[in-house]
């Protein structure tokens, strides 16, 4: 099975649609691992682009923030769509799943407390990942795309399609294929559309 996975899309319609297409006929499903939008700023198409591809969905740190009490004026606008924010509304902070026999476990930021802590490749929590049981960990929130294994478990995290904050990546976008059956994580990137603007 070949999984598509993206994150912190931050509302860059362009970049979604771009991912998508180069993706198109390489993968067998699609997993989004938060932030579709920012906070202030929901983003109808972004989230009704995910929803037709029919991708699961957790939610990051922007989706919470604008579900919560602070983010009611940015909810309640005139422009956002009710059956996308009801959507959004119904999705998980994490997921595990069966993916071609193997365990897919799917969050935004950290698998262990604090859950919105920034990890970075190297970061020692990683050590830990045993205690998660899972083959695979799906993360997003740093913008900088990597793999790694630690233990039984590969990460993979696929960057950004809002934008980088990875210093060799400051004009480009990235995705992330995994194939859950040989473990091989291919970055894709391309030049951010925002920057083209």
């Amino acid at each position: 099975m070949r999984l598509g996975i993206i994150s912190d899309i931050h509302g860059n319609i362009e970049a979604l649609d771009a991912a998508l297409d180069a993706m198109a006929g390489v993968i067998d499903e699609l997993l989004v691992a938060g932030d579709a939008f920012s906070d202030h700023r929901f983003s109808n198409e972004v989230v009704a682009t995910v929803r037709r591809a029919g991708a699961r969905y957790v939610l990051g740190n922007h989706e919470l923030s604008l579900l919560s009490p602070a983010g009611v004026r940015a909810r309640t606008s005139p422009r956002v769509d009710e059956s996308e924010l009801a959507y959004v509304a119904e999705r998980p902070v994490q997921m595990r799943v069966d993916v071609g026999g193997k365990t897919l476990l799917m969050v935004h930021g950290s698998a262990w407390e604090p859950y919105g802590d920034y990890l970075a490749p190297n970061h020692p929590r990683y050590l830990r990942c045993d205690e998660l049981d899972a083959d695979f960990l799906v993360t997003g929130h740093t913008h900088a795309a990597f793999s790694a294994r630690f233990g039984r478990t590969l990460v993979v995290n696929p960057g950004s399609l809002g934008n980088s904050d990875d210093p060799a990546r400051r004009s480009s976008v990235t995705y992330a294929v995994l194939d859950t059956a040989s473990d091989e994580v291919t970055i894709g990137e391309f030049a951010n559309p925002r920057l083209a603007r």
